[in-house]
């Protein structure tokens, strides 16, 4: 008795796909800088200059990703007219709701993500047989 190749493989199955709510969150919180900017703004709020200083970024860039970052209501930007003018970011209660998954991404990474199983990993890649 012979068997077709459609049986032995099963079924077919519908193609597997990372849910929505999650790809959209890693496409944001994966943009260069906007994750390292929530995590930065743990500590409390920070104006332009303190981010730039800290995290070594370029003015424009640091302006894009704090506007976007505005703009989805994770971070919100406050003037104070002084005298001196002084701007400053802060989390918004929906940027303070995403914690507890950067503290978790921060416990995994610190477990299981290490600096010599990164530079292995990137080592491995371009290694040519």
């Amino acid at each position: 008795m012979t068997t077709s190749p459609e049986a032995v493989a099963g079924p077919e199955h519908e193609p597997r796909a990372c849910d929505a709510a999650l790809s959209r969150a890693f496409e944001f919180l994966g943009k260069r800088w906007n994750g390292v900017l929530l995590g930065t703004l743990i500590q409390g709020p920070a104006g332009f200059a303190e981010l730039k200083r800290g995290l070594g970024i370029s003015d424009s860039m640091l302006s894009d990703r704090l506007l976007e970052l505005t703009g989805a209501g994770l971070v919100e930007r406050t003037v104070d007219t002084g005298p001196p003018v002084a701007v400053s970011y802060a989390l918004t209660d929906n940027g303070r709701a995403v914690l507890p998954a950067l503290q978790a991404l921060t416990t995994w990474a610190q477990e299981n993500l290490t600096t010599e199983r990164c530079t292995g990993a990137v080592e491995r890649q371009v290694r040519v047989p």
